[in-house]
């Protein structure tokens, strides 16, 4: 039995003064963690066996579809050369050298070790499909760790993958995940809700998160209430209401119209007596295309960018780093990508547009036919498509044109969907208003496709004695996202309160006076009872006021307690449930079966 007198438990009256969200706070203040460095957690007794707990839900719903394994979290430099991803993945990466000089990295993901082992160990069709996983510690160089658990250097992640013959082969797969993704959650007792999302530097053809909403979330989420549709805002698209053209001026062509001092869409807006929506608005970017080779080295090279879209408008810079890496590898520059975007400096636009900031547009620069061929490259947002009479920048010093019309008087290289979805916006299923809340990421699966295959050399034979590429999907757990998100979801003033097979203990037994031989005679047999049934409990025999007792109880995320005190004389106990702090009164005699029933139930 475990007494709270012999454990290690620093609960704390105050949290840490740069605790801002709630998990935070109440994890330092339970004695879950401690911090070792930024972004860096120790885990203390408490938060080593809730973490435990919710590692066996993973690890058992995971043994239902696949393997376990157990990866090293020190990889060799020339695996994530062989899948393009060493300078893709920058600054995030840790990186170091062994002795010889050879280069290392702290695993961030492990697509390509795993790869690595189906490309030498996977010879035919028979052997598929399979699913493989592993629970291990994952690094990433986080350049502002903060939050607590939610932004770290160090973290715990279930991460699986799978190998198929082909598409379909891989949809299972994937649905598979999808499903146990589902129990694990559910088990934990969390509310969330699975959205689109992008594959980001995984690559692949399609991706869902598994998402909690929380106002600590960083992740911003469109949902419809109507239909059901949620995306992450890097993700998500919207239906545009109709919007009122312009009548033309002159001939109906581009016409200078004289804006002194009117650089920015409200200002020109207002100036001109027009809405936003009528308006081009100009957004510049250099683009930092990494991964070309220079003696066998990689050379990061700068290219133009510029993006159109309607003045209400703001640019998704995922999104739009998701088109030009799909246009990149569409020309065949499978080792090029584009790694981070940043916006042009006074003398880039007028090199590239030979106007001032604030005044330039779509109108005169010679755009690339290919994206991020040594011209420049201009991206146009589908919100424009079909309209007419527009007004724009004219690259002129206080000058703007009307009359502008997408694809007469300017033509993109690309046309494609670069914009954040916005509150109040049409469904893209339905057409029923948007709604946009703060979300945290707990987990996320994709559809890998053939990127890590194919670039290292994964083949099996066919059927027909034909060398195949497996086909692949990547799908992870952040196992302390759970943790955090149980936090964020079940709490109050006086603490937060888990799910009993995740929390460290399921019932803490609290006799009020532990110097009364009766009470204190009931609390053992109680916890002793309760033990013997297979309930996980904390006997709460420290010699302490009942207040402090209580408040400590509150505050560790124990779902239920029971109050051994002065009733027990009349042969009753109290039951608290933390969740909502409801009590009942419930014979000795009844208790242990009562709580059986709220644990296990």
């Amino acid at each position: 039995m475990h007494r709270w007198s012999k454990l290690f438990i620093p609960t704390l009256r105050e949290a840490p003064a740069d605790a801002e969200v709630a998990s935070h706070k109440f994890l330092v203040r339970s004695g879950y963690i401690r911090q070792l460095a930024s972004g860096i957690y120790s885990f203390l007794f408490l938060g080593h066996r809730s973490m435990l707990k919710i590692t066996q839900v993973v690890r058992e719903e995971m043994d239902r579809i696949g393997q376990e394994f157990y990866l090293p979290a020190l990889h060799p430099r020339e695996i994530w050369e062989a899948s393009g991803r060493w300078s893709v993945m920058g600054d995030n990466m840790f990186r170091l050298k062994d002795r010889s000089g050879r280069d290392l990295c702290l695993g961030m993901t492990e697509e390509e070790v795993m790869t690595e082992i189906a490309r030498k160990e996977l010879r035919s069709y028979k052997q598929l499909p399979q699913i493989w996983y592993q629970i291990q510690q994952k690094f990433r160089d986080e350049p502002r760790p903060k939050s607590g658990l939610l932004r770290v250097r160090q973290f715990t992640m279930k991460d699986s993958y799978s190998f198929d013959i082909d598409a379909a082969g891989l949809d299972v797969s994937y649905q598979k995940h999808h499903d146990a993704y589902c129990r694990i959650f559910e088990r934990c007792g969390l509310k969330f809700v699975v959205v689109h999302a992008d594959s980001g530097a995984m690559g692949g053809s399609g991706s869902q998160e598994f998402m909690v909403y929380t106002d600590a979330g960083e992740d911003l989420v469109a949902s419809c209430a109507s239909c059901g549709y949620a995306a992450n805002i890097e993700k998500a698209t919207s239906r545009l209401e109709p919007v009122v053209e312009l009548a033309p001026t002159g001939d109906g062509m581009p016409e200078l119209v004289h804006t002194p001092g009117k650089g920015a869409i409200a200002d020109v807006s207002e100036f001109l007596k027009v809405s936003p929506n009528q308006d081009i608005k100009a957004v510049a970017y250099m683009a930092t295309v990494r991964g070309a080779r220079d003696a066998g080295k990689p050379v990061d090279e700068l290219k133009a960018v510029a993006v159109f879209l309607r003045g209400d408008h703001t640019v998704s810079e995922t999104k739009l780093l998701g088109v030009l890496n799909g246009e990149l590898r569409k020309q065949g520059g499978k080792d090029l990508a584009v790694a981070e975007l940043r916006p042009m400096v006074a003398e880039e636009v007028q090199q590239f547009f030979a106007g001032p900031g604030g005044f330039i547009g779509p109108v005169g620069p010679q755009f690339a036919q290919d994206a991020l061929a040594d011209g420049f490259t201009a991206v146009m947002d589908s919100g424009l498509e079909g309209r007419h009479e527009m007004i724009c920048g004219a690259n002129k010093l206080d000058y703007h044109l009307r009359n502008v019309t997408p694809g007469r008087d300017f033509q993109p290289t690309i046309t494609a969907d670069v914009r954040n979805a916005v509150e109040g916006e049409g469904c893209p299923n339905c057409g029923h208003p948007l709604k946009i809340g703060k979300a945290v990421e707990i987990g996320h699966i994709f559809k890998l496709g053939y990127k890590y295959s194919e670039s290292m050399g994964a083949r099996v034979l066919d059927e027909h004695g034909k060398e195949i590429t497996p086909i692949m999907g990547s799908y992870g757990i952040g196992l302390e996202r759970i943790l955090t998100a149980c936090v964020e979801q079940n709490n109050d003033d006086n603490g937060f309160w888990m799910q009993p097979n995740i929390a460290p203990f399921e019932v803490v037994v609290t006799p009020t006076n532990t110097a009364d031989e009766k009470i204190n005679t009931g609390a053992e047999e109680i916890a002793a009872a309760l033990e013997a049934e297979g309930i996980d409990v904390l006997l709460d025999d420290r010699d302490e006021r009942p207040g402090v007792k209580f408040k400590d109880a509150d505050l560790i995320g124990v779902p239920y307690r029971i109050n051994v005190g002065k009733k027990l004389g009349e042969g009753v106990v109290e039951v608290v449930t933390r969740a909502g702090s409801t009590r009942a009164d419930v014979a000795v005699g009844e208790v242990v079966e009562h709580v059986k029933k709220l644990v296990r139930g």
